[in-house]
């Protein structure tokens, strides 16, 4: 098979890292990156420590508003699928790199596999929740990390072409988890000395109120909480004068290994990040997540997530809670063995049939 496989931001990095290894040895595939993600600590690191082959395409497309940048993204991939006609177009997630990719392929009559299909939010004020929605409906195959994902496209009449594989986040992680001794320990922390926190989605990054909500709770939490910036945050907070509190150190975005490393060794963490919530469950180590609902209910059926929004009472309770008591059970294949990668060459193997 000739595959063309759209990228665009951290997340989608992560998750094509053991994807597009297994996919090669067989097929051969095409990386587009749309440049959603560009600068070192955002995008280049991620291909460096994950081996990611280095991207076919670069569409350079950089930060825009919703439309602009998807509509851009939607041309430059239109183009390129045109020149190679691949037989499949791979998408991942939920970004505007995504639904473009998907459009663009949907529109030539390109079939598209879409990884880490069915999730959903139920908040249509979220981009990345139409993102999911449109990208699902435009599928041919659609790969469910969870049995709830499953449930979720069925319930809008999506049957035909799901699979149930796993997380190809599980597969990452447990590859990588490996490396972590040839990783040096950002800022010399000592395990469990520390919280780590990740902000970055628009829902609190664009709302003040929210985001100053956010910090007013860390203000309150006993720790120090360490905080990579993402640089829309950075932005938001350069311009708004908002005053970090004492006890956040706030650091550079670093790269995967360190995340990792950084999750590991954290005594909470505390986040808006999908990705992230699931890495601190890998990494058995408590989650309080600073929005108001999450795709990745299974972690707050097992007690290791707790929705907190950005009520500073809530996360300050949510934290309290995780240092006085203990630590629930871990399912460790809540997400899978770590085989979602074959499982799902395996299936667009047999689709192509």
């Amino acid at each position: 098979m000739r595959v063309v496989t759209v990228l665009g931001a951290r997340p989608q990095f992560i998750k094509a890292a053991p994807l597009s290894k297994t996919l090669r040895l067989k097929h051969t595939e095409k990386l587009v990156h749309t440049g959603q993600h560009y600068d070192h600590g955002m995008s280049d690191v991620f291909f460096e420590q994950m081996g990611i082959p280095a991207p076919d395409y670069m569409l350079g497309i950089g930060s825009k508003g919703h439309g602009a940048q998807t509509g851009e993204m939607l041309a430059g991939v239109e183009e390129i699928l045109l020149a190679e006609k691949p037989d499949w177009v791979l998408v991942y997630g939920d970004t505007n790199s995504t639904l473009a990719g998907a459009l663009a392929a949907a529109k030539l009559h390109i079939p598209v596999a879409h990884v880490e299909a069915g999730l959903r939010s139920f908040n249509k004020l979220m981009p990345e929740e139409i993102n999911r929605v449109l990208t699902d409906h435009v599928s041919s195959l659609l790969f469910c990390p969870t049995d709830q994902a499953v449930s979720n496209l069925a319930q809008e009449g999506i049957t035909k072409g799901v699979v149930r594989t796993g997380d190809v986040m599980a597969d990452a992680f447990l590859f990588h988890t490996g490396r972590l001794a040839e990783t040096r320990p950002p800022l010399g922390l000592e395990p469990g000395s520390y919280l780590l926190a990740t902000i970055h989605r628009a829902e609190n990054t664009d709302n003040p109120s929210r985001l100053q909500g956010i910090f007013k709770a860390f203000a309150e939490i006993t720790g120090r909480i360490v905080l990579p910036l993402h640089p829309r945050t950075r932005k938001v907070l350069e311009n708004s004068g908002a005053i970090v509190p004492a006890n956040v150190q706030i650091i550079e975005p670093v790269g995967y290994l360190e995340m990792v490393m950084l999750e590991k060794g954290a005594s909470i963490i505390l986040t808006d990040s999908g990705g992230v919530q699931k890495e601190a469950y890998f990494s058995q180590v408590p989650c309080v997540t600073l929005r108001d609902e999450t795709e990745w209910v299974e972690t707050l059926n097992t007690g290791w997530n707790v929705l907190a929004g950005a009520n500073p009472e809530k996360i300050v309770q949510a934290v309290e809670r995780f240092q006085q008591a203990p630590l629930p059970g871990y399912v460790p294949d809540l997400y899978g063995s770590g085989q979602a990668s074959e499982e799902i060459v395996s299936a667009m193997d047999r689709y192509g049939l």
